[in-house]
């Protein structure tokens, strides 16, 4: 049971695998396209590349954060190159009536995701949820200080001096949860397992749960 009201609150939701399942096809394209840059732009074999991209994205929250920090790489050409892929509704997943379960819950509604601007707006437009968002937060939003970073999560809230204690991220990392967390959000976990920690406030198996 949820602890607390869905009415006028502030809803900040990730996008991948959150309001929809970015493993089957999405997920893969762009590992695939991030490994091939990094043994490109790096002159590094492809097990090589694999295990620094596996790495920096533990480590940073994003692969690209390590690869600016370390390697010096251009942020948006790195961006576009790896997200240059064909995306149509046939490569979204995602639960049924998802825009009616949106438009259901009360609130301003925010999308804070470490994936590109227009990647981003391309998947909401697929999704036809882009006019129930007041505004998309992207990696480039936060200049490139991607969730779990405080920085982040700072910036996203100072735009629109958003309150955290008003607030409430929905969002399928637990790392991320806990930053929102420790800014006083209250926390929805997109999880399918069972149990959850004791800071998250709630967890749900899959978005069209939300509103259950």
């Amino acid at each position: 049971m949820m602890q607390f009201s869905f009415f006028k609150k502030t809803w900040i939701f990730d996008l991948d695998n959150t309001l929809h399942d970015a493993g089957y096809y999405i997920y893969p394209q762009i590992n695939r396209l991030m490994t091939a840059y990094i043994v490109k732009y790096l002159e590094i074999d492809f097990e090589m590349a694999t295990d620094l991209r596996q790495r920096y994205w533990e480590k940073y929250g994003a692969t690209l954060i390590g690869l600016i920090k370390n390697h010096k790489i251009d942020p948006y050409h790195f961006l576009e190159e790896t997200h240059n892929f064909t995306l149509s509704s046939k490569h979204i997943y995602s639960v049924t009536r998802l825009r009616h379960i949106l438009r259901k819950i009360r609130g301003s509604k925010y999308i804070y995701s470490n994936a590109p601007y227009s990647y981003i707006k391309s998947v909401l437009r697929i999704l036809r949820l882009s006019n129930l968002f007041l505004d998309v937060f992207s990696i480039e939003n936060t200049k490139f200080n991607p969730k779990p970073s405080l920085r982040g999560f700072h910036t996203v809230l100072g735009k629109y001096r958003l309150n955290p204690a008003r607030c409430v991220m929905v969002e399928d990392t637990l790392k991320n949860l806990h930053t929102a967390k420790l800014m006083g959000m209250k926390t929805i976990w997109v999880s399918p397992g069972v149990g959850k920690p004791s800071w998250v406030d709630a967890r749900i198996s899959h978005i069209g749960n939300l509103i259950k």
